[in-house]
């Protein structure tokens, strides 16, 4: 069997990886000249079990009325004559409630469980460096109605095996000395120490290379436009390569394009619920060894990561619903900044800041859509929202189970779209 994959970011690539290893000859697709070029190219490295709390929770509707008018606001709605726009938002305002909400985060954990344990398989397989730390994530909170909002979430976590612990002030500085500084202003944290961080372009990059060892082909710098089908099956992809349009065929086909996967669905009457969630990172030197942090950190407040990447440090966060456009915001630029400088001012070298913006592809509730579409030979593993480096191992390894005809070893409700 031929398996195409549309899309080279870390989902398409890990995809490609699990699909091989089945045995399969594999295709992957991708527009730009390299793997791992968008939305993977500098977000928050962090392999995040903990941040399971979806978006769409009871206390978001209130927020987001808030930070309307607030241009450096962690989640800014910027309303659009978009149709699609609306729909989401209003799916996202039923996804806002307390059951809901707990079912999301039973889904996202279960998910994001299995997933880290197919990362650390698959990097020891395969040799991957990639700036990986296994040092935990630390969500340290300065309001406090912050952060007795995370106690009930944090709770659901754990029964769901995501050893999401509380933890005081004092342990929270012990677990990162960094913070010290304003150990004063810790409300209270919370640590999951078997959370990881590392650079996801290295890791897509460097998998991408081994999948190439293994015989998956990567035609690079070839858009995808649009679909050859007949009745509820796939004949082929129509593709733009230098200059040259032509059709692609397989026998089977997986969409796995983030933001865009939802544009392209309704070429074949097929909607999906993904809405573009702009976000921002910011990567600086380390400046001062013993006040960089290596435990890698939310503040929750400001809806930022930190992570460590070797010798640098990366900052990300916001979510901007502004259509497709990947302008740089520089106000919201600047606000990373300006909030990472006054939580750790020596840890970085906050006048060399590397600025980054890139397109989450985000659901209402903030569960991907993974498994089979109504079409017999087209797959789905896109919309993983702010958990594409996180949910992509194991996501991708589930829909590899799935195209074998096998049922996937998670506890997760898969896409019957």
């Amino acid at each position: 069997m031929h398996v195409l994959v549309l899309g080279a970011g870390v989902v398409g690539v890990t995809t490609a990886w699990y699909l091989q290893a089945q045995g399969l000859q594999v295709t992957v697709v991708d527009r730009q000249s390299l793997s791992g070029l968008e939305t993977s190219y500098a977000n928050g490295g962090q392999i995040s079990v903990s941040h399971a709390e979806p978006w769409a929770n009871p206390s978001a509707p209130l927020k987001v009325l808030k930070w309307l008018l607030q241009p450096d606001a962690p989640l800014l709605f910027r309303p659009r004559l978009d149709p699609y726009q609306w729909r989401w938002a209003l799916s996202f305002l039923t996804q806002c409630t307390s059951a809901k909400a707990a079912h999301n985060i039973r889904q996202m954990v279960n998910l994001g469980t299995y997933s880290r344990g197919k990362l650390r398989a698959l990097r020891n397989e395969a040799g991957l460096e990639y700036d990986h730390l296994e040092k935990g994530i630390l969500h340290f909170y300065i309001n406090l109605q912050e952060f007795d909002a995370a106690l009930e979430p944090a709770r659901i976590m754990r029964e769901h095996g995501c050893d999401r612990q509380v933890v005081d002030a004092d342990r929270a500085v012990a677990l990162e000395p960094a913070l010290k500084s304003i150990r004063h202003r810790i409300a209270g944290a919370t640590y999951t120490s078997e959370d990881e961080s590392g650079d996801a372009r290295k890791f897509t990059q460097a998998l991408a290379a081994r999948c190439a060892e293994a015989g998956v082909e990567f035609l690079y710098g070839t858009e995808v436009l649009g679909f050859d089908k007949s009745g509820d099956r796939i004949l082929g992809i129509q593709t733009l390569q230098g200059g040259k349009h032509q059709i692609l065929r397989a026998d089977s086909y997986v969409l796995s394009l983030g933001s865009f996967s939802a544009v392209l669905a309704r070429k074949l009457g097929l909607f999906l619920n993904i809405y573009p969630a702009k976000g921002y990172s910011v990567t600086v030197p380390v400046k001062n060894e013993e006040a960089a942090f290596n435990v890698s950190l939310t503040d929750d407040e400001y809806k930022l990561v930190y992570s460590r990447l070797g010798d640098r440090i990366r900052v990300a966060g916001t979510a901007e619903l502004n259509g497709y456009t990947r302008d740089l915001n520089y106000t919201r630029c600047r606000s990373i900044v300006r909030r990472a400088a006054e939580i750790m001012p020596e840890a970085g070298d906050w006048d060399q800041a590397e600025f980054w913006t890139g397109l989450r592809p985000a659901t209402p509730s903030n569960v991907p859509y993974i498994g089979k579409s109504h079409f017999t030979n087209l797959y789905l593993n896109t919309g993983h929202g702010t958990l594409g480096w996180t949910h992509s191992c194991g996501s991708a390894a589930a829909l590899a189970d799935i195209v074998a005809g096998r049922a996937p070893e998670v506890d997760f409700t898969f896409s019957g779209l």
